[in-house]
């Protein structure tokens, strides 16, 4: 992952596997690549080289560390070899462990490190590690807003979680690179930022801070002069526990950065102006409504290229946006990510080391709208649609091949604004205080 002349191309597999209650529901199962192989050789054709992929604990090691089933990853990670695509392998992915363990539980970084070391001894070849897939945003959905298992609804459930997650990602990093050395972490985060209206300036700031949590203890910044010190201490989080990692930081080796029309958020304590959405109890304050922020008029967004140099200018160390996806027609799909090429060439050009575009749910994806919280819901297709039971090309594909063999593509479609650029896009006309 040597600096490239140009942004490069990855892809990605959906591959969540989620707990909710005692249910388990797997995207591979859902989107058929479980048990077609030949799915691999559709990647190699698109041109892609590196591939975020999962080599899932739950699935390996389901019942037990001491007996793994490795056939499934020994034929895919062989295939991916033999293909010439590098493989960013991902160890937990919006999980919680197999049911021996969980998130919230002090068996789950332990255990995250043994199965770690278990995969760099099968797969020594294997560079790229994701070891917990987006820690903030799983510690939010499991242990903030209890919808995903354990199902957490506290400020201390929901920090305890994400600290075993940091935790298992630094000790599962620390495992692998015994085994090999060279092996780097690319940690994926959602980027987002919130907004508000003055009354609920405080929340906003909380928001904008705990959005960095997870690269800040990563790379030991969390320290007594951090602005979320007292909240992590204040919420059952041992002061020996964050000087682990301010005396052995682990920071990435590449920043992977997660953005969606839905990542920047509006906070309106004018409950009125907004019938029928929920109120949130904050830290700051007691009622208030979370929002799209692309959805309220008179929001200034600050729009993924302005997020992206923040994280640059804010950690200096190289990026990559690691999901572009974009659940709508055939149409805006081409234009988000085209715009995102845009966004990453020009941040390329202007000296931030952006190394790559991460082509995400490249099979498309299950149930998102309603966070997991259902199965067989809806689907998004994304580069190819499996809704008929073999893999078809979208519009996407001739996109990706093209930016991939050519670095360039040109289509009358990419000429016009996406919806997120109309005020078509306004489901609250109100005015942002």
């Amino acid at each position: 992952m040597n600096q490239p002349a140009a942004v490069e191309i990855w892809g990605g597999v959906e591959c969540t596997c989620r707990r909710v209650g005692e249910a388990y529901s797997d995207q591979l199962v859902r989107n058929g690549h479980r048990d077609r192989l030949d799915d691999l050789d559709r990647f190699a054709a698109l041109g892609l080289c590196t591939l975020r992929y999962p080599v899932l604990w739950e699935t390996v090691a389901p019942e037990s560390l001491d007996r793994p089933d490795w056939q499934w990853p020994d034929e895919r990670l062989a295939r991916l070899q033999a293909l010439g695509i590098a493989p960013i392998v991902g160890l937990v992915h919006h999980g919680s462990g197999p049911r021996y363990t969980a998130l919230d539980q002090p068996t789950f970084a332990p255990g995250l490190a043994r199965y770690a070391r278990m995969v760099a001894e099968r797969y020594p070849w294997v560079q790229y590690y994701t070891p917990v897939n987006e820690p903030l945003t799983t510690a939010r959905f499991s242990g903030l807003y209890g919808l995903w298992f354990p199902h957490g609804r506290s400020d201390a459930a929901f920090v305890r979680i994400l600290i075993n997650e940091l935790q298992a990602t630094r000790l599962a990093m620390l495992a692998i690179r015994e085994v090999n050395p060279r092996a780097q972490l690319v940690q994926t985060e959602d980027l987002g930022q919130a907004h508000g209206t003055p009354a609920l300036a405080a929340q906003v700031e909380f928001e904008n801070h705990r959005r960095w949590l997870t690269f800040d203890v990563l790379a030991g910044a969390l320290t007594p002069a951090h602005p979320l010190w007292d909240y992590l201490r204040g919420h059952g989080i041992a002061a020996a526990e964050l000087q682990e990692f301010i005396d052995h930081p682990l920071p990435p080796d590449v920043l992977g950065l997660n953005h969606y029309v839905t990542s920047e958020r509006y906070l309106d304590e004018r409950l009125d102006l907004y019938p029928g959405q929920p109120a949130i109890r904050g830290l700051h304050h007691p009622a208030y409504v979370d929002l799209q922020a692309l959805r309220v008029a008179g929001v200034a967004t600050a729009g993924p290229e302005a997020l992206l140099r923040t994280a640059w200018e804010r950690y200096g160390r190289p990026l990559a946006i690691t999901e572009a996806h974009l659940g709508c027609t055939r149409e805006e799909q081409l234009r988000w990510l085209y715009q995102l090429w845009e966004v990453a060439g020009r941040l390329r050009a202007h000296g931030v080391d952006l190394r790559a575009l991460t082509v995400w749910s490249l099979l498309g994806a299950f149930d998102w709208d309603n966070l997991l919280t259902q199965d067989g819901a809806s689907y998004e297709p994304g580069v190819f649609d499996v809704r008929g039971g073999q893999p078809r090309p979208t519009a996407l594909y001739p996109l990706v091949h093209s930016l991939i063999r050519r670095g360039d593509y040109a289509h009358p479609v990419l000429d016009g604004p996406g919806w997120w650029e109309r005020n078509i896009r306004f489901d609250w006309p109100v005015q942002a205080a």
